[in-house]
């Protein structure tokens, strides 16, 4: 058993899984970069500026987000209440690493798919 308690440490502490994982996917993606092109955003601008995005996952999402330090929450005590999502230090520092991904992910998309096609006709 001791083995296998040594192992889930070693999982739980894994960069690749506890970090990357929590912001890999395409909606946390997209909302990173929107952040990052328009500053602070109401949680309806943001919906309406990812229009795919149900209003569940962008809520997940951004709570996701937050809870790692990426976003910030910011409540102003208004009428009507008014709240603004924006990048932390933290999330404004993957925004050049997301743009690299994206530039690789458009230099290679052709090839990629052609091997995604060749692959189908097998």
């Amino acid at each position: 058993m001791r083995k296998k308690e040594q192992l889930n440490s070693i999982i739980e502490i894994c960069p690749v899984r506890n970090v990357v994982a929590r912001f890999g996917n395409k909606w946390a993606l997209l909302v990173i970069l929107v952040l990052s092109e328009t500053g602070p955003i109401r949680y309806n601008e943001l919906g309406r500026m990812i229009p795919d995005i149900s209003s569940r996952v962008l809520s997940s999402t951004l709570r996701t987000l937050e809870a790692d330090g990426l976003v910030e929450r910011r409540s102003y005590q208004e009428v009507p209440p008014r709240v603004e999502y924006s990048l932390t230090e933290t999330g404004r520092s993957l925004v050049p690493i997301i743009n690299k991904l994206t530039e690789w992910a458009q230099k290679n998309m052709k090839t990629i798919i052609a091997h995604r096609n060749s692959r189908l006709r097998t």
